[in-house]
């Protein structure tokens, strides 16, 4: 099969795991291969993807080959798989707009955010590097909150005809707007808002609908997370969390038998703790009603690698992106990001959404 050619907007740790990955699973095979829901989608395997470009805003990364940009500063991701050989492709100077928060610039030696010097591109110059990489698809892996500039880079796929993943709570597959361009344009898009492999909101769901099939009330739940990352130290920003909340917590709302008033529900990033680096903890509680009105409670802790986390499902994504434009489909592609994403434009039930992508796999 032909490579699949990404460009990555955002060389922060997700997009390390998901490099690193693509090589660790080059040495599997689909016996032995562990962590993947797919080995093979559509004809192609984990490592038929390439970057084909790359964009960033941090001095340390811009100028870089994208195999020593991903082990820089302020990436902290676990290295699992570190003898990248050079990818040939050089980090490009992208647009700033809102793709950071203000208190990055002052926070410490190592999560201070340094700007390149580089000037800044115009859409221009962004559509014609995807032209001329012969990119096929773009992954959006800029930081919560990123409204402006996630529109601005959906709007240069657009122009270029290149796929969108869209990994971040930024409503862009979700807003009917966006979903008729992208299927006016015929290309493919998944988000919005990318689930992990096994996180915090996929178990919160899961459970939700335990709850739901087992005949008991669900009264009240939380679900408070901590990490050490740039996620989560750019999200201590409250006025970036605003989409981020609503698609973690509709998540969840989607998968209870009834809906829970505002003031009995709590979901989102909860605090920043820097020695956490990429684990993510979340702590999960659900109170409730059993038989005849018995109280229950349930608690969680959850301790996990966030970015390879969710490069376990961004490698599924990417291929589907990929199977959808060898059919010439374009548009939201309804399955897919009901089953990757946690704020799709229509909600399913984790198993019909499994299912769904299943047999858009299959082409049925």
């Amino acid at each position: 099969m032909s490579k699949i050619k990404v460009a990555i907007v955002g060389v922060g740790n997700c997009a390390s795991a998901l490099i690193q990955g693509i090589h660790y699973y080059r040495d599997s095979n689909e016996t032995d291969a562990v962590g993947l829901l797919h080995w093979n989608i559509g004809g192609y395997q984990p490592f038929d993807i390439e970057g084909s470009a790359a964009f960033d805003i941090d001095e340390r990364k811009v100028g870089q080959d994208v195999s020593r940009a991903i082990f820089s500063l302020p990436n902290c991701a676990l290295r699992f798989y570190s003898d990248l050989p050079p990818s040939g492709t050089t980090v490009r100077m992208g647009r700033i707009l809102d793709g950071f928060s203000d208190h990055m610039l002052t926070y410490d030696d190592d999560y201070t955010f340094i700007r390149s010097s580089a000037p800044e591109p115009g859409k221009e110059e962004i559509v014609e590097a995807l032209r001329s990489t012969g990119t096929e698809i773009m992954l959006n892996y800029l930081p919560a909150g990123s409204e402006e500039a996630s529109r601005f880079y959906a709007d240069c796929a657009l122009e270029a005809g290149v796929a969108f993943v869209n990994n971040i709570p930024v409503f862009i597959a979700s807003d009917p707007q966006w979903a008729g361009r992208f299927a006016e344009r015929n290309v493919p898009i998944i988000g919005d808002d990318i689930k992990s492999q096994m996180g915090a909101t996929i178990l919160h769901r899961a459970l939700a609908d335990l709850f739901k099939k087992r005949g008991v009330k669900l009264e009240r739940s939380y679900q408070l997370n901590t990490g050490g990352n740039t996620d989560f130290l750019n999200m201590t920003n409250q006025g970036r969390l605003a989409t981020k909340r609503i698609s973690k917590t509709e998540a969840v709302q989607s998968a209870a038998a009834k809906r829970l008033p505002d003031r009995d529900i709590h979901i989102g990033p909860s605090d920043y703790v820097s020695w956490q680096k990429d684990n993510k903890v979340c702590f999960l509680r659900m109170e409730g009603q059993i038989f005849g009105n018995v109280p229950i409670n349930l608690e969680m802790r959850l301790s996990v690698e966030d970015s390879p986390n969710s490069a376990g499902i961004a490698i599924d994504a990417v291929r589907c992106c990929k199977v959808a434009l060898d059919r010439n489909q374009g548009g939201v592609l309804e399955g897919p990001s009901a089953y990757f994403s946690k704020h799709p434009p229509r909600q399913y039930p984790d198993y019909e959404a499994y299912q769904l992508t299943e047999d858009f796999i299959r082409g049925k």
